[in-house]
């Protein structure tokens, strides 16, 4: 297994992707990002569609919706991409591969989770024309989970383990992470209006998808369970019928927020909504491929320490390579042992994937 797929940049990432789709004959579509990076590079969100426009049944694999975690889904592109055996066998009269690459390219090249207004992208997909809702749990939470200095106070992280002690464990993590609208400055931030990613994903979804009757979408994450374990976390129509085809397609491990299965809390506009929105037509089958990295107190204070050096930007230049260093390092685990489990679990996902959307 070819571990060079693996990149150590946004630059590289994309840099890796082009060349993939240019070796497999694939013409690649490029929406420009107003912004650049943080090596003064272009910023795209990058359209690569295997197959015929008006294949009925549509495979979806998208990466970097949180930033960061693009360095696992660009991987996991470039090795299919690379992969002639999976050219071979995806290439079917009635199925076309999508990749979209960096679906939040700036968080993906500045190594942020977040996009360039702090917003959560997976958190962004609601209806901005109806009254935003009030997340009183987190205004409870805000004072202690966003620190005013770095480190973080004993006080602030006492007063988290508390809430956690009154309340339980699922509650303290819904409470942070289900996407608030209060505080631009925080955590989890869900926006006020829907972002630069939230419109091209939908323009890029409403024109190759709306067609299809079939859409089986694979989003990769991580930062979140057991170390090097993919979980298959299911994400669209919520019925008994939709989460056992889930389970037949993807095996009796799939999980689902909705019915307490999954590490994840319930999430407020995930990006599921928003092709189910766009292709109303279409049977949809999400599936969040998350892979675990480092202990959930881990994760949270690398975003804790991220979001105070985003609110002090006149922090030295050591104290921030040490805290981009840290958050990465909280999504990114660069050895060989994980990125191997990573690349096997998401070919056998992607291969399960085909063969439910071949099935007639």
């Amino acid at each position: 297994m070819d571990l060079s797929c693996f990149s150590q940049s946004y630059a590289q990432a994309r840099q890796k992707f082009l060349e993939a789709c240019s070796n497999a004959d694939l013409k690649v579509e490029s929406h420009l990002h107003p912004l650049a990076g943080k090596e003064g590079e272009e910023l795209a969100i990058d359209v690569a569609l295997s197959g015929s426009p008006c294949a009925a049944n549509l495979l979806v694999v998208s990466s970097g919706v949180h930033g960061v975690e693009g360095f696992c889904g660009s991987a996991v592109q470039v090795d299919h991409l690379r992969d002639r055996n999976w050219l071979r066998d995806s290439h079917r009269e009635n199925v076309a591969v999508l990749y979209l690459h960096a679906l939040n390219p700036y968080g993906f090249s500045w190594l942020r989770r977040v996009n360039e207004d702090n917003v959560d992208l997976n958190r962004n997909f609601n209806d901005f024309s109806q009254p935003l809702p009030v997340h009183s749990p987190y205004r409870a939470l805000a004072s202690w989970l966003v620190p005013k200095r770095q480190p973080p106070t004993l006080l602030s992280t006492l007063g988290l383990a508390g809430y956690a002690l009154r309340h339980g464990p699922k509650a303290l993590q819904t409470a942070i992470t289900s996407g608030q609208h209060i505080d631009p400055r925080g955590l989890f931030f869900a926006g006020t209006q829907p972002t630069w990613s939230n419109l091209q994903l939908r323009q890029i979804i409403r024109r190759l998808g709306s067609h299809c009757q079939r859409i089986g979408w694979i989003d990769v994450h991580t930062g979140l369970g057991p170390y090097g374990v993919g979980e298959r976390i299911y994400k669209g129509h919520t019925t008994s019928n939709d989460i056992a085809r889930a389970r037949e397609w993807w095996g009796p491990q799939v999980t689902s927020s909705e019915d307490g299965s999954s590490s994840s809390a319930v999430l407020n506009g995930t990006l599921d909504l928003a092709v189910m929105q766009e292709c109303p037509l279409a049977q949809y089958n999400g599936l969040t491929l998350e892979y675990g990295t480092k202990p959930g107190p881990a994760v949270l204070n690398a975003l804790r320490a991220d979001q105070w050096l985003q609110n002090n930007p006149q922090a030295n230049d050591t104290q921030r390579t040490q805290i981009k260093r840290q958050l990465r390092d909280a999504f990114y685990i660069d050895s060989d042992d994980w990125k191997r489990r990573v690349l096997e679990q998401a070919r056998e996902v992607t291969a399960q994937t085909l063969k439910g959307l071949s099935m007639t």
